[in-house]
């Protein structure tokens, strides 16, 4: 019993300083990430009040990676006191996977900062206060992200000791053979790119193709589909590729919207016509709402069947479409208005039948009433 008391005591007098020591570090990392945490919310809710969008999108992009960076160079530093106690192989490993961790950990800070700017630029244009483009941005923002992902792996396969080169060279020849069996994703790929440089539309544009049943305000633009909100409120969902081989109108940067309506009086209001078409094209030229640098037409156009026929063609100033047709039924209720200050009539279908004279109804004498 002796024996094993001491022998257990050497045990503890040798491994407690270690233990201790990592005991130490985790309880050091612990509080540090937990006053780190409070300092960046704080100074975060301080910087969204200011007008600058890039310094709250760098705090709330950095806090999490950087919590997650005092926890790795925490345990890693904690493994290095117990790998000088207990040189496992499995020890080995803690410096290469520290440097991947970093590497990560960096990759990851980036990105959440693109796409923090990003929110707030879109944020800023939304609101008025900048001039720019949703659909440019959003672009830039996903080359930017693609373009640190593939770093950062590149990075990490050259910490792990993979040949770079090799990898390149591999991906060269195994592209080609992708590009095969991955046409339509390519072409979707393409398509994408396409509608960032061209941009026939944006986000948040109102979009229909006569080629095809498609109509909607798009939401989304990816770099393989296209999401489209309909008007009856379903997603649509287009691969890019097909923008490609269609006609796409885009009728959210109409500068003006068009009244083009056709309104007929009776046959027997012939002689006021003309007093009423010049008084329409009056009414159209002083209404503060048609634009009257644009083409405005007020002409008699045709012999109807049942009325004669004058056309109104002109343009409003808004391109809302609410607006619009408030517009338009104000401008067909002076119409109305004129026509009636006139005497006139609106027609309708009518019918004349003509009879022989004089009409003899059968079994009544010719001079018998009816």
């Amino acid at each position: 019993m002796e024996n094993l008391q001491e022998i257990w005591q050497q045990i503890r007098t040798v491994h407690s300083g270690w233990i201790i020591q990592v005991f130490i570090v985790v309880l050091a990392v612990m509080l540090f990430n937990f006053f780190v945490k409070r300092f960046l919310q704080r100074l975060h809710d301080r910087l969204q009040n200011t007008t600058n969008p890039w310094d709250d999108a760098m705090v709330d992009a950095v806090r999490r990676p950087f919590r997650f960076f005092i926890w790795v160079i925490g345990i890693t530093f904690a493994v290095d006191i117990i790998r000088q106690e207990n040189p496992a192989p499995i020890f080995e490993v803690t410096d290469v996977a520290r440097e991947v961790a970093i590497v990560a950990i960096l990759a990851w800070f980036l990105i959440r900062a693109v796409s923090r700017i990003e929110i707030n630029l879109v944020r800023r244009w939304e609101e008025g206060g900048m001039a720019m483009d949703r659909t440019t941005a959003d672009a830039i923002a996903k080359l930017v992200r693609i373009s640190i992902v593939i770093t950062a792996g590149l990075v990490i396969l050259q910490t792990l000791g993979i040949n770079i080169s090799g990898v390149l060279a591999f991906g060269g020849i195994g592209g080609i053979a992708v590009g095969f069996a991955a046409k339509d994703l390519l072409a979707n790929f393409f398509g994408g790119l396409m509608i960032y440089l061209d941009r026939p539309f944006a986000v948040g544009d109102w979009i229909r193709s006569p080629d095809r049943d498609l109509e909607g305000t798009v939401e989304e633009i990816g770099w393989r589909l296209t999401r489209i909100r309909t008007f009856d409120k379903r997603p649509l969902y287009i691969p890019n590729s097909t923008f490609a081989n269609i006609a796409v109108e885009n009728p959210s940067r109409m500068s003006h919207r068009r009244i083009y309506e056709t309104v007929g009086v009776r046959y027997d209001d012939a002689s006021k016509l003309p007093r009423i078409v010049e008084r329409v094209r009056e009414m159209l030229r002083n209404h503060p709402e048609i634009a009257s640098d644009q083409t405005l037409i007020v002409n008699f156009n045709q012999f109807a069947p049942s009325s004669l026929d004058f056309f109104v063609y002109t343009f409003t100033r808004t391109t809302d479409w609410i607006r619009y047709h408030e517009i338009k039924q104000d401008v067909l209720f002076r119409i109305l208005e004129i026509i009636g200050e006139e005497g006139a009539e609106v027609a309708f279908p009518t019918s004349t039948v003509h009879v022989p004279e004089p009409l003899q109804l059968a079994g009544l004498p010719p001079s018998s009433e009816s």
